[in-house]
């Protein structure tokens, strides 16, 4: 008896499934990116102490997006950062000694930009016995430029050694820092329609720093897509005592949103504390609010509020407000 006859493929029809299978895996590999980001431009860097050093930079651009940029000291990589940053403290470093940086931009694919320009700095003596800070700087001033930039000028500091650096602070961060011989700054990388509250710190040698300059609210342009700015205004912040309380009273206009505004969030140190809620009339111009705290005397507290739109939508924050109790 016959066995079942076994059929054999063609030559043609194995040809063509191998075929068939090369072009389904070439057709699902992906293009690979092999294309360099451009080179950072504009490398500085500043000394902030004998021991550190403050390293800034342009964007650089990638034909898909750049993803961080590595920071090196001649040739050896020593900090990287996402691309959302431009700028970043160098520590650790030896004092009265020679550095020298570049920066290089990386995108997701790996690919890595040719070095920038490197940037020398020498950090200054060290003064271990200093213990003074240096007194605040004055009469901080300046003005948006455009959507994403600002540009700042102050009275100079003074110390009893010398002040080595600027530091410039949005909020409670330090955003950026220029030479101790310089009275003024342009801080990029802004977002369109926000509003800034910028203070600036002098700093020595021995890192001393003084007390915060006053503060200084700038709004940035709208962007091509934006409207009016949607924070509330004005903000004013003062501590008080009353019959051994502790409170904070608050004094702000309310942004103006074709409709009344019946709802505020309060933040308190970055969190959200409380909700601000009016009944059926809110106040008309100025609005105002008084809380206790229950921290002890000398807590310092960072204020900010952003009200409720009549859309529903959360509206932008207001500048930032620091008081200390008594």
């Amino acid at each position: 008896m016959k066995g079942p006859a076994v059929q054999r493929p063609t030559v043609c029809a194995v040809l063509a499934c191998s075929a068939l299978l090369l072009m389904t895996a070439c057709a699902s590999e992906p293009d690979r990116d092999t294309a360099d980001p451009s080179t950072p431009e504009e490398v500085t860097v500043q000394a902030g102490s004998a021991t550190s050093v403050h390293v800034m930079w342009d964007r650089a651009t990638d034909n898909k997006a750049v993803t961080a940029y590595e920071v090196y000291q001649k040739g050896a990589k020593v900090k990287t950062v996402a691309a959302g940053r431009r700028m970043i403290d160098i520590d650790r470093l030896d004092p009265s000694t020679g550095y020298s940086f570049t920066v290089r931009a990386r995108d997701a694919a790996g690919n890595l930009s040719a070095p920038s320009k490197a940037a020398p700095v020498t950090t200054p003596a060290p003064t271990p016995d200093d213990r003074k800070a240096p007194s605040e700087p004055v009469k901080l001033r300046g003005r948006a430029d455009g959507d994403s930039a600002v540009s700042l000028s102050w009275g100079r500091a003074a110390d009893d050694i010398g002040v080595t650096s600027y530091d410039i602070y949005q909020e409670d961060s330090r955003i950026h820092s220029v030479s101790g011989a310089a009275a003024t700054a342009r801080v990029t990388g802004l977002r369109p329609g926000t509003v800034y509250s910028f203070t600036v710190r002098a700093r020595d040698a021995a890192e001393n720093s003084s007390k915060d300059s006053n503060t200084l609210d700038l709004t940035t342009a709208s962007g091509p897509d934006g409207g009016p700015s949607t924070a509330p205004t004005a903000l004013r912040a003062k501590a008080r005592t009353e019959e051994g309380e502790r409170g904070i009273d608050l004094e702000w206009t309310p942004p103006e949103a074709g409709g009344e505004i019946r709802e505020h969030q309060l933040y308190l140190n970055g969190k959200l504390v409380t909700m601000i809620v009016w009944g059926a009339d809110p106040p008309k111009g100025k609005a105002t609010y008084r809380f206790t705290v229950n921290e002890p005397a000398g807590t310092r507290y960072s204020i900010k509020l952003r009200a409720k739109l009549p859309d529903g939508k959360w509206g932008d924050f207001s500048a930032q407000r620091t008081v200390v109790t008594g």
